[in-house]
């Protein structure tokens, strides 16, 4: 019997799409006779499958998979699902089916692999959604207000959604901060200064100070409120809410956001094919 190489291995993957044990096990089975190794998955219907299932739906433009994504939207909107779970067993809107169910149904339809991987539920007096360029993201941003939706409200979270989408904030507010994550940067700010000559000197009044500033700057990075305003950098975004707050004649509040990303969290690596089937053959 023919030995199966690695490289015979990487070649049939590649020429497939089949995975690395159906790669082997096809090519023992041929006896090492790549023609044939395809041939044995093209029958067992593993090199079409491999190729098309391995296919990650990060940039899907397929107007079935819109409307799908739509109408989970108007799902979660309308149902309130308490997790992923909920949702997948809740019955989909504009359909007679559940979200996971018109999911398999999509697979099988356009051959995309996908999962809903989470979703986000706003409330509030008004709330504004962006899409940032031509789908790459999209923000949603909430608030309460007594203005309702007049147009200075509606500008304000319109222009905070880019804010959210362009700066990509971690927190509304400082006191939203974890205190673990505050602890972690006053123990980086204090060995920083510790290791600075410029400190040796100063008092510890100042130290304090100079402490509380770093740690002030931190918020402005993390923090949308305290961020920079992208659009006039001479004001944080609460400073502007607060002017389009003067321009409704009613306080105007942030109370949440959200913000998704095309392909987020999803790895698109190139594997070290010889390094991973040599660990699984020996």
């Amino acid at each position: 019997m023919a030995k199966v190489t690695v490289q015979d291995i990487n070649e049939l993957r590649q020429m497939t799409g089949a995975g690395m044990m159906d790669c082997k096990k096809a090519l023992t089975e041929a006896d090492g006779d790549k023609d044939k190794a395809v041939q044995i998955l093209r029958e067992k219907g593993l090199a079409t499958q491999a190729k098309k299932a391995g296919r990650v739906a990060a940039d899907a433009k397929n107007p079935k998979f819109k409307e799908f994504v739509e109408n989970v939207a108007k799902t979660v909107i309308e149902q309130n699902p308490a997790d992923l779970d909920a949702l997948n067993a809740a019955k989909i809107v504009g359909g007679d089916k559940t979200v996971a169910e018109e999911l398999q149904e999509l697979f099988l339809s356009i051959r995309e692999n996908m999962k809903i991987r989470r979703f986000a539920r706003l409330e509030g007096d008004a709330v504004v959604p962006y899409i940032h360029q031509n789908g790459l993201a999209g923000a949603l941003v909430s608030a309460k207000t007594t203005a309702g939706a007049a147009e200075p409200v509606l500008e304000a979270l319109k222009d905070c959604d880019f804010q959210v989408a362009a700066m990509h904030p971690e927190y509304l507010k400082r006191e939203d901060v974890p205190q673990s994550r505050i602890d972690e940067e006053k123990e980086i700010i204090t060995k920083q200064m510790a290791e600075d000559p410029k400190m040796a000197n100063k008092p510890a009044q100042a130290l304090a100070k100079i402490a509380e500033g770093k740690l002030g700057k931190l918020y402005s990075e993390i923090c949308l409120l305290e961020q920079a305003f992208v659009k006039e950098n001479k004001m944080t975004v609460q400073q502007y809410v607060d002017s389009k707050a003067k321009e409704a004649g009613a306080p105007i509040e942030v109370t949440n956001f959200v913000c998704f990303e095309l392909g987020e969290g999803i790895e698109k690596k190139a594997d070290d094919f010889a390094a991973e089937v040599a660990s699984m053959i020996g």
